[in-house]
């Protein structure tokens, strides 16, 4: 299938690499934007993998587009634009609120797609079977923008800019309801192995809340922690993907194995 046939709208692909045996999708976190995942990209695409960046609605170049506040919905759209792109294995990467989409999206695809996804690799968030009750996206503007500042993701530049933080607001807001108002229904497992990365003192996520990713797949599991908070894969870029293209290694050995 040609570029021209796929849905460029929510998929980027900022280092093509036509020969690779494996495609990398990366789900961005809350508030996150395809671009996050560009110098990832560069570095698995030297390794030979091909990676593809999710862009959702309601920032940056989509910015005119209403945000969606329903995961399911996100999950279910997301789906629908790699559909073009598995004419060969996936490997669906997510970080944070991206975490819970590549999950639900891993599951959608073994229903629909017969053999599914080569692999999840969950980042930066707790399994789905650890439930925190998180109410961020009702608090108001200001008591919204601590928890943002707090996880450091967002430079403090956007954040002390009203104009910008105008326009990013409503999108953080929406994603921070669709994953704090979603429920993963417990079954069924994944069949597909799973991969963890965590920052060993992530405020959102715990060490062995992060390790019971375990229980939802019949599949291998495989599970690296890095120094840092929430987002420790920016200050361990090099070494997150080197996890990564280990992670897609051990993924296929598994599948070949299982026949």
């Amino acid at each position: 299938m040609s570029d021209g046939q796929r849905n460029d709208l929510w998929v980027r692909r900022f280092h093509p690499v036509d020969d690779a045996g494996v495609r990398v999708v990366c789900l961005p976190h809350a508030g996150g934007s395809a671009p996050f995942f560009f110098p990832f990209s560069a570095r698995l695409a030297a390794g030979g993998l091909d990676v593809l960046s999710v862009q959702y609605p309601g920032r940056q170049d989509r910015r005119d587009e209403p945000a969606l506040d329903h995961l399911p919905d996100l999950a279910e759209q997301v789906f629908q634009a790699l559909r073009g792109w598995a004419d060969r294995p996936l490997v669906l990467l997510g970080h944070s609120m991206g975490a819970v989409i590549a999950y639900e999206v891993a599951r959608q695809l073994e229903r629909t797609a017969g053999d599914g996804p080569l692999g999840l690799i969950a980042s930066g968030r707790r399994a789905p079977s650890r439930f925190r009750e998180e109410t961020v996206h009702t608090r108001d503007d200001a008591g919204f923008l601590a928890e943002i500042r707090q996880l450091s993701g967002t430079s403090a530049s956007i954040l002390d800019d009203e104009e910008l933080v105008r326009m990013v607001l409503p999108a953080l807001r929406a994603d921070y309801k669709a994953v704090e108002t979603h429920v993963p229904a417990p079954q069924p497992l994944l069949r597909c192995p799973i991969g963890v990365l965590t920052g060993e003192s992530d405020p959102r996520v715990s060490l062995d809340e992060a390790s019971a990713w375990r229980e939802h797949t019949t599949g291998g599991f495989h599970f690296t922690s890095f120094t840092g908070g929430h987002f420790y894969l920016n200050d361990h870029q090099p070494a997150v993907c080197d996890a990564v293209a280990e992670y897609v290694e051990a993924f296929t050995k598994e599948a070949a194995a299982a026949g």
